[in-house]
């Protein structure tokens, strides 16, 4: 996170309420940060959390045996499928 706050070159603007921006700035005080500062590491900590949310998946025990075993399982293709794929291959061009 240290990078994306040294090597700054982007900018984002907005507008808040009074209220809203008081509160933000006591509470960059009590941490000792800028109020750009607070906000900068407040977003990214929030948006690594967002994305991580997103992007992680957890099971239990059962749910995560069953997801293996459909991955490990050989895959079988009936003729819809087997169809389908013909036709994107028809119809798609890979470069």
């Amino acid at each position: 996170m240290d990078a994306a706050i040294l090597n700054k070159i982007e900018r984002i603007n907005l507008r808040l309420k009074s209220s809203a921006k008081r509160l933000i700035e006591r509470a960059a005080g009590f941490e000792g940060k800028t109020v750009s500062h607070f906000i900068l590491t407040s977003a990214l900590d929030k948006a690594e959390k967002t994305v991580q949310e997103h992007e992680t998946m957890t099971l239990n025990a059962k749910n995560s045996r069953t997801f293996f075993e459909a991955l490990a399982a050989p895959v079988r293709f009936n003729r819809k499928l087997a169809a389908t794929l013909e036709e994107h291959d028809q119809r798609v061009v890979s470069k």
